[in-house]
Parts: C-alpha cells; structure tokens; sequence
C-alpha cells in the first residue's frame, strides 16, 4: 500500500483499518486460490477494489438497511460493512463457493452487521425491504435496474459503481428506469482530492420525493 492508499484507508476505515487490512489479506489469499479474484488483481486490491468500493460509504444515511446484489468477494458490500459499522448489510450471491468464502470472511473478521442470503435477487424480492440497494461489476444498468430496483419496496436509492460510461448507460436504461418506477438518475463522483482514481457512481431513487 502507497502512502496515499494508506492515508485514503485511514480516513474511510478508521479505528477498523487493522480489520480492513485482514480483509484485504483474505482476498488476496483464499480469494485468490478460490477464484474470487484473478492474479492480476492482487497488486492493486487497495486502489482498484477495496478502496474504490469504500468511498462510496458517503452515499448511504445512518443506520441503513443495504442490499449488495452480486457481491461475489464482498465488493462493496464487506468494504462497506468494515467502514460503516452503523450499516447493516445484506450480500445477495447465488454462487455456493462465493457465500461459503464471504461467511468464512465474515466469521473471521466478527463482522455482526452482515448477512448472506445465496440466491439470486429476483428470488430475495419477498425478503428483503432494502433502503439502499448497490452493486458492482454486475451487468448493464438496463439490466441491472429489474433485479435491484425491486429490492428497495417501493422506496430507496440505487447506489452501483459505474465506469466512464455512466452518462450513457442512464440514457440506455431510460425506459428500464420509467418502467420501475425510478426518478433523478444521476451520476456522482467520489473520492476526489483523497483517491488517486476516484469512483463513480449512478443514483436513482425510488418512491415519494
């Protein structure tokens, strides 16, 4: 970890950087050997994954109920979980090898307000009553929206890290969007001035203004 990257996990991490650093340290051990993350990607867990998933904390109200739909190595649902320990999360994977590994992780490093529901998010519709519901790397936000929008009951906030192509994947989901009821599709940037290649993100709420 570059002094910048440290002092980046110090801010969003806090007293919990030492959990943070275990975290990191299963992703690139056992995540590894079990195929939750790729070689390449060891190097740069801190910059790329851990760090690029953390900022976003900034986006959810205290004490929120929040939904990470794919969460596959825990990003962002574990890095959220180790950042805001107000939060209670609830990662949604359908892979057995990825829930088995993301309760191990969550085991280890005592995490209380974190559950692990292994199934897809169209069957977690009846279960979960969501305030905020995130995701990354999972599809196309037109495809996204039918499989994560439903999760909030009505009411809540998209909260899914995108790439450069933010603007132009909320222009393809328009109809998507109207057709589940979201309003102000937006994009946000995060994390600059404190990482070195900030992340960004598409909001889109659900219910009442």
């Amino acid at each position: 970890m570059t002094g910048a990257e440290l002092a980046a996990a110090e801010k969003l991490f806090g007293e919990r950087l030492g959990l943070a650093r275990r975290y990191v340290e299963h992703l690139a051990t056992s995540g590894l050997e079990r195929g939750l993350i790729g070689p390449r990607e060891v190097p740069r867990l801190w910059s790329r994954h851990v760090l690029n998933c953390a900022v976003i904390e900034s986006e959810f109200t205290h004490g929120a109920l929040v939904a990470d739909v794919g969460s596959g190595a825990g990003l962002p649902g574990l890095c959220l979980a180790l950042a805001r320990p107000d939060l209670t999360l609830i990662l949604i994977e359908p892979l057995e090898r990825r829930v088995v590994w993301l309760e191990e992780v969550v085991d280890d490093l005592g995490l209380t307000n974190v559950r692990v529901f292994r199934m897809r998010a169209e069957q977690a519709v009846d279960l979960v009553n969501a305030d905020y519901v995130t995701a990354r790397a999972v599809s196309a936000l037109a495809t996204l929206i039918p499989i994560t929008l439903p999760l909030l009951g009505g009411s809540g906030t998209l909260v899914a890290i995108k790439g450069r192509s933010a603007a132009e994947e909320i222009e393809k989901a328009a109809k998507a969007i109207k057709k589940h009821r979201g309003r102000n599709p937006h994009v946000r940037v995060l994390g600059e001035g404190l990482l070195e290649e900030p992340t960004t993100v598409v909001r889109i709420d659900v219910g009442a203004l």
